[in-house]
């Protein structure tokens, strides 16, 4: 029997030259509860808590010296109040996400005509599976380029049984048979694509770096909208008059977006930050 007193400690004994004191406490309530079914509420209680097989928290923290992220470690995450499973062939969910997609969701949530949504790039399905829960009425497509992400996503759908119809395509080289099947265009049209330049590689964790899928984050630096110019050629082809698009982007490059836009004859082009203050969101409306 070990002391869940004693396994936080050696937590913190173990973690602290990597992580916050803050963050070391949410990462052990977090296994408690996943693994135990012991919430902070109730070690608060009774800190003299004890556990007969700690083998698989202990495993956790190797995990986690090693910079693995929690998501990946637990195998699932939360995203705009639902619950997602993740593992190394998607990224983890990230709060702007959250903010890209509740800003469709509170445009598109007095509509009362049905929807046609396409999300590129889906991976874990979480903006497809948002916006189908969220938008009555709505019919979602999600397209990826990658077999195992979209594994994930088809799961994801089920678990919060959503109908979600899944594409397996490249951005990059797209089969317009894939889309036209369809049969109709799309009223909106969202992606959350690479935009990590090469460069900026410097600036990440190392929990990001090494396990969460480059072919999700990163683009060259000396092309950096190549997936956007890609998106902007799909969406004139497959996006209604006045139809929106919607993308999250690089918070460095908001002019760059607004210009590639308008060159792409998007009206009503909109650039909107994050809750800190960083361009983190594009829109454009349409103009066939």
């Amino acid at each position: 029997m070990s002391k869940l007193r004693d396994i936080q400690n050696k937590f913190h004994n173990e973690l602290t030259s990597i992580y916050s004191k803050e963050e070391i406490d949410t990462f052990f309530f977090m296994l408690t509860e996943s693994y135990y079914n012991k919430n902070r509420l109730q070690l608060a209680m009774n800190f003299e808590a004890k556990i007969e097989n700690p083998q698989a928290i202990m495993s956790a923290l190797e995990l986690l010296k090693n910079e693995q992220p929690i998501q990946y470690i637990l195998g699932e995450t939360e995203f705009y109040g639902i619950p997602f499973k993740v593992n190394r062939h998607v990224l983890i969910p990230r709060p702007e996400t959250e903010e890209l997609v509740d800003w469709i969701i509170d445009e598109f949530k007095n509509q009362s005509s049905e929807l046609k949504v396409l999300d590129i790039g889906t991976g874990s399905g979480c903006i497809a599976i948002s916006l189908s829960k969220n938008l009555p009425n709505t019919k979602v497509y999600a397209l990826d380029v990658s077999k195992e992400a979209l594994i994930v996503a088809k799961h994801n759908a089920e678990l919060n049984k959503v109908e979600v119809e899944f594409i397996e395509d490249s951005i990059l080289n797209p089969s317009d048979a894939e889309l036209v099947s369809v049969s109709q265009k799309f009223d909106i049209i969202v992606s959350n694509p690479p935009y990590v330049r090469m460069k900026e590689k410097q600036l990440m964790k190392g929990n990001v770096l090494d396990n969460e899928p480059h072919l999700a984050l990163f683009v060259e630096d000396n092309n950096p909208l190549l997936f956007y110019r890609a998106i902007c050629e799909v969406a004139q082809k497959n996006l209604k008059d006045r139809g929106v698009l919607y993308c999250e982007i690089n918070e460095y490059l908001g002019k760059d977006m607004l210009q590639l836009l308008k060159d792409y004859n998007f009206k009503r082009v909109e650039l909107k930050q994050d809750i800190f203050n960083k361009d983190r969101m594009i829109k454009g409306v349409l103009s066939i």
